[in-house]
């Protein structure tokens, strides 16, 4: 496969290895020439921190790029850290290990070992500092700093044992349901569609799904339930207008402008990319200038929207009504440039950040409706962050979320309808955290962990799409199991797509599993880039949409297919064309909810000893419950009486009955109103009465 050469430019070594280096390859024997000051230090519930130096470093050791770490003189630091914790203590505290250096260009790795040897966790990436956060058992470990690019830094040390914030109460909103849909075998590279995009185009409502050469279009049938899908290959080649479709890539990505329909795909080809787009779904596909001059060589992605008005408006040669945006990343920043034309052409990249600000790779490009672009990463001096340009691309600040850690998977933002920003993030314990802004990332609220209520203790691959201003949905895939993920040997989590809603702005969430009987992996999944093996079918992310009616739509590729998906089965390394769809509850456009409608259908009077009574029945036609229903009795506008309230699944009736009155000579009007105060939310709220003539 050619897909993602360049998927990681600073990978994160495989563990696996690593613990078995620990035990065979010398890597706990040999004493590092470098000792911390002081060597060793105690945590505990009545002395809740310690500090250490180490250095200055010299020699980079970067052995961990080829899936071990050797340790020899100068090439490893290490301090032995006492833990001594009562029972239940990690039940709301925690372990956090970080080491940090003044020079922000430098990098350092850092693990964390048991008295065994055996790799507890670890922190890879380019932050600064790196960061573990572990529960706080009771032993004694090595925390081991690795001098990757060191440049005669010195780092600091510390290990403290903090509170775990509460999370608030998990959403009271009826959960979503999904389905999948997996795409026909008849399509050559239906199993190898690692790392997909997807976007929907509210114009016709189809769906795309990019992969690798291919992109898939999706067309929906919901009038029945389950929906139906109908795929369609409609992949860039040569024959259909694209002259670089199908024929090399070293990472693909795709971009559906959901206003215009346009679709785009691109695959990376160093410091620009080949990339069409198409105006008919794929019919035929146009050429794109791929990039901006000066673009970074790797982890591309492409996004557009609404100009900002701090910024440069479309070329006069234009009249496509949106900007467009491609972003990647270089060995030392990170670049985004813009285009004026829907991206036929593109200007000069500029940079995002450098080295300095963040490292790691970011992730998607997203524009809001007033125009501000983001781009998130993932480690920005310890913490999540996006970079945010508020004039179209010509400038760019980074702004963090101080209550994050960083990861190791690209984070993803959301942007609602009022511009309220949702990211998602895997933080450093391994666990799915959503925080929110609402001032363009300069401060952040309601940061936490959206995994809790489901016993989540793995996450890779976040993917974030929001709907209307207090509506967002985070997708990720998951695991109940703790541990170090990436342990090809010893790891056997099952894994499943997972996504998180919130419907009231972010304050609470309710997270579903989509996939309950049909796991997305087994064992361990690798974020190492080009140097893991097998376990890395999945590649580097996923991606979610919402549809013209506010469904949530995520694509993602299904790892583990056939033999595997049965209770027991062995891991089959697939990567399998996959959209799990919303089919049910309320989607992220409150227009579309599911809302009761209470009619009363029929009405009738009947005369009994001398008084007439009034009888009803009332109907809830809508598409969900109504609590609470009243009906009320008028005769000549005067109101009579009110009935108990009642509770009103979707489709049901019930026969409301009257007391009796008295009627004066003459023709009355006779008339029932249900929910007469108004307190429920319907559909429709015009058939409300019924009423009839009544003659004495």
């Amino acid at each position: 496969m050619v897909s993602s050469v360049f998927a990681r430019l600073r990978p994160r070594p495989r563990l696996a290895a690593l613990a078995v280096a620990c035990v065979v390859g010398g890597l706990v024997a040999a004493a590092p020439a470098l000792a911390a000051t002081p060597a060793s230090g105690t945590v505990s519930d009545t002395s809740t921190s310690t500090q250490w130096t180490a250095g200055p470093f010299a020699l980079a050791n970067v052995a961990g790029t080829t899936g071990s770490v050797t340790c020899g003189p100068q090439l490893c630091d290490d301090f032995a850290l006492h833990v001594s914790t009562p029972s239940g203590y990690g039940d709301s505290h925690q372990l956090t290990v970080k080491v940090g250096w003044a020079n922000a260009a430098a990098d350092f790795d850092i693990y964390l070992l048991d008295s065994s040897g055996a790799v507890v966790a670890s922190s890879a990436s380019s932050a600064d500092p790196e960061v573990m956060v572990v529960p706080p058992t009771s032993g004694d470990y090595t925390v081991r700093v690795v001098p990757y690019a060191p440049l005669g830094e010195s780092v600091t040390g510390t290990a403290t044992l903090t509170d775990i914030a509460p999370n608030p109460a998990p959403s009271t909103a009826t959960p979503p349901t999904y389905s999948q849909y997996g795409a026909p075998q008849s399509f050559a590279q239906a199993h190898n569609a690692g790392e997909p995009s997807i976007g929907s185009s509210h114009k016709t409502g189809s769906t795309f799904y990019q992969a690798l050469y291919d992109t898939y279009k999706a067309t929906w049938d919901d009038s029945t339930t389950p929906s139906k899908v109908t795929w369609t290959d409609v992949s860039a080649t040569p024959t259909n207008g694209c002259l670089t479709g199908g024929s090399t890539s070293l990472d693909p990505i795709g971009f559906t402008d959901p206003t215009t329909g346009r679709v785009f795909e691109s695959q990376l080809a160093g410091k620009t990319s080949l990339m069409c787009y198409s105006d008919d779904e794929g019919k035929t596909w146009s050429p794109s200038q791929g990039g901006g001059i000066n673009s970074g060589v790797d982890h591309q992605t492409v996004g557009g929207g609404p100009y900002s008005p701090n910024g440069v408006g479309a070329l006069p040669t234009s009249t496509y009504p949106n900007a467009v945006y491609y972003c990647s990343q270089d060995i030392a920043d990170a670049s985004c440039a813009s285009s004026h034309d829907g991206g036929t052409t593109f200007g000069p990249a500029v940079p995002m950040y450098s080295l300095l600000d963040c490292g790691g790779l970011h992730g998607h490009v997203k524009v809001a409706p007033d125009g501000t672009v983001y781009v998130p990463n993932k480690s920005c001096g310890g913490n999540q962050a996006v970079a945010v340009s508020e004039d179209g691309g010509t400038t760019w600040s980074v702004r963090k979320d101080p209550a994050s850690t960083a990861g190791d998977s690209d984070p993803s933002v959301g942007i609602g309808s009022k511009g309220t920003v949702y990211m998602g993030y895997q933080a450093a314990d391994g666990t799915p955290r959503v925080a929110v802004s609402r001032d363009k990332g300069k401060t952040w609220t309601d940061d936490q962990n959206v995994g809790a209520s489901l016993g989540i203790h793995n996450t890779v691959f976040p993917a974030v799409v929001a709907g209307d201003d207090d509506r967002a949905s985070f997708a990720f895939i998951g695991t109940t199991t703790g541990g170090n993920y990436q342990d090809a040997t010893n790891f056997k989590g099952v894994w499943h797509l997972y996504v998180a809603t919130t419907y009231d702005g972010g304050k609470s969430w309710v997270t579903v599993d989509t996939t309950p009987d049909d796991p997305v992996q087994r064992g361990s999944i690798c974020t190492g880039g080009t140097t893991c093996g097998n376990d890395r079918n999945l590649l580097d992310f996923i991606d979610a949409t919402v549809d013209r009616t506010g469904r949530v739509e995520v694509g993602y590729a299904d790892g583990c297919t056939g033999a595997c998906a049965q209770p027991g089965g062995t891991q089959n390394f697939d990567a399998y064309a996959t959209i799990a769809r919303q089919q049910s509850g309320n989607t992220l456009y409150a227009a579309y909810d599911a809302l009761p409608n209470l009619t009363p259908t029929t009405l009738s009077v009947a005369k009994v000893s001398g008084l007439y009574a009034a009888t009803t029945t009332v109907a809830n036609t809508g598409k969900a419950a109504a609590s609470g229903v009243t009906t009320r009795l008028l005769v000549d506008g005067v109101n009579v009486a009110t009935s108990s309230a009642v509770d009103l699944a979707a489709g049901q009736s019930t026969t409301v009955a009257f007391p009796g009155v008295r009627l004066g000579k003459g023709t009355h009007t006779v008339e029932v109103v249900v929910d007469p105060a108004n307190v429920v939310k319907e559909s429709d709220e015009t058939d409300n009465s019924r009423q009839t003539q009544v003659t004495r």
